[in-house]
Parts: structure tokens; C-alpha cells; sequence
């Protein structure tokens, strides 16, 4: 959501173009936050610089504890933490 919201002007019409009946909005389950920080911290013992979980550990952790399938172009990145995780990348 917030990545896609830079191309909006106000919050109504970025609701409009991603519908809540096609794209699901939920909280974050405690389990995705525990997975994301455990893959942050693997990405840090792997010389990775970041000081705070990036949003992508985030977003992977939470489709994964949730059977969700995630539609991304960096599947490169996602694959390497969270190999269980089915990913959709456009060609």
C-alpha cells in the first residue's frame, strides 16, 4: 500500500484503485512480526546493513504465516528468506 501510494494525490483515490474486494487489508499477526525479525537478523548475520527490519520481511513474514501467495518483482529477495512463500513475479 504505501509503496504504491506515491503515485496518488489522496488516499481516496489510491482506495479506489486497490478495492478492498479484490486486495485484502489485515493487521499484522504477532507470528509474521516474530518470523520477519528472525529473517531480519539473518539478513543482518549475512553482512546485510540495514539497521531496522526492512518493510520486505514484513510483507514476506505476514504472507507466509498467512498461506497468502505474494505478488512481487524482487522474488529474488523474498525467495532467499522465505523459501516456503509462493511468490508471483510478472516476467
Amino acid at each position: 500500500y504505501a509503496e504504491v501510494s506515491i503515485g496518488f494525490e489522496k488516499v481516496e483515490d489510491l482506495d479506489a484503485a486497490l478495492p478492498s474486494t479484490y486486495f485484502r487489508r489485515l493487521p499484522l499477526p504477532w507470528e509474521a512480526a516474530f518470523l520477519a525479525g528472525k529473517c531480519f537478523l539473518d539478513y543482518r548475520r549475512k553482512g546485510g546493513l540495514k539497521r531496522s527490519p526492512l518493510p520486505d520481511f514484513y510483507i514476506g513474514a505476514h504472507a507466509e504465516v498467512s498461506g497468502m501467495a505474494l505478488l512481487t518483482r524482487d522474488a529474488s529477495r523474498y525467495h532467499t528468506y522465505f523459501p516456503a512463500l509462493r511468490i508471483i513475479a510478472p516476467a
